[in-house]
């Protein structure tokens, strides 16, 4: 079952291909069961900055896995294995492995990452590419845009030959 049927903007989109790819991971994704361990936070501390925290106690930071492909980050940890005979009589901490997916934005990037006191954060900062700032446009004053002399073009004048010029 589809919650969300993309196609019907493809008529009205140019270049939002890759965008909807993503979105259609998220929806298949959301009708699939997702776990809950370990939970999680993310925080928008800034305009364009955000924290992903997740609560991994118990595992340290070389039990823990960070890694990004291609806009994806996962987070992973494996479970320490213990070869103690200890008996619980009940067992409420979980120690178990992990895998846990997070699509980025292109434009989002990991700025660093810090364990500490079972919490891990992931700093991401969102950069606005230059093309999407806002820029000031002049107005001209004039009706019409200058008239370019093409005879006094550098580059027109290297390929005139001396016939041509006089």
């Amino acid at each position: 079952m589809t919650l969300l049927d993309l196609h019907k903007f493809d008529p009205f989109s140019i270049g939002y291909d890759k965008m909807f790819d993503r979105l259609e991971l998220f929806n298949t994704a959301l009708s699939k069961a997702v776990p809950g361990y370990p939970p999680y936070n993310i925080k928008k501390t800034e305009k364009n900055f955000y924290v992903l925290e997740l609560a991994v106690a118990g595992f340290s930071k070389e039990n823990i896995d960070i890694e990004l492909t291609d806009g994806s980050l996962t987070v992973s940890a494996s479970a320490k294995t213990s070869d103690s005979k200890e008996e619980f009589l009940h067992k409420g901490i979980a120690d178990r492995s992990f895998k846990r997916k997070f699509e980025l934005a292109d434009n989002v990037e990991i700025r660093n990452a810090d364990l500490k006191d079972g919490m891990l954060k992931i700093s991401l900062e969102y950069i606005v590419p230059d093309n999407k700032k806002p820029k000031k446009i002049e107005i001209n004053t004039s009706l019409y845009p200058p008239v370019r002399n093409v005879t006094n073009d550098a580059y027109v004048k290297e390929f005139l030959t001396e016939a041509d010029r006089g």
